[in-house]
């Protein structure tokens, strides 16, 4: 029942991006495309309901523009960007805006002790944790990547960021700031 309510929230939050009258078509037939129907359930099933709601929440700006220094659909988004707004709308706990300082903000965990909605870092600037994601589960992260592409899901096995993989780091109210108002 609570994931109902999670994955329609979801689904009207994603198709507010998609064509007048052909929203929820085009939104369940992408779902269905990308077999991410089957991945929300699983995430569901396997962890709590705040990083259900993260990752469901993230995956509704899927194709977002990556814009440096964004940090809103309407905008686009950067990489850290993405992760600030995704846990201040979904959590309401406020990450530093850079990447490394999103790592130096989180409690480090091994690769293999992964869940959905932890962070997972790069080094794609030739210096550490120049880029963030947030693990989706199934070896994948969702993450807005560079200029010219959009929010998309990726696999951490890819060579390239299997390559350049920083490590991991978990998110706890201990060391992130409440939202104004909390």
């Amino acid at each position: 029942m609570r994931f109902t309510l999670v994955l329609t929230t979801f689904l009207l939050a994603a198709s507010a991006h998609a064509a007048p009258g052909q929203a929820g078509d085009d939104m369940d037939k992408f779902l269905a495309d990308k077999g991410l129907l089957n991945r929300l359930d699983q995430v569901r099933q396997s962890v709590g309901h705040k990083a259900s709601e993260l990752v469901v929440n993230a995956m509704g700006f899927l194709g977002v523009p990556y814009r440096r220094g964004g940090n809103s659909a309407e905008t686009g988004f950067d990489c850290s960007g993405f992760v600030v707004a995704m846990y201040e709308q979904t959590i309401g706990l406020v990450l530093p805006r850079r990447a490394e300082q999103q790592a130096a903000a989180t409690q480090n965990i091994d690769k293999n002790d992964l869940q959905p909605g932890d962070l997972v870092f790069f080094n794609t600037l030739k210096r550490t944790f120049s880029h963030v994601g947030i693990y989706v589960g199934d070896g994948k992260f969702i993450h807005s990547p560079k200029p010219g592409a959009e929010v998309r899901v990726e696999s951490m096995g890819v060579a390239y960021w299997a390559r350049r993989f920083d490590g991991a780091r978990r998110v706890t109210n201990v060391s992130a700031a409440p939202a104004s108002g909390e």
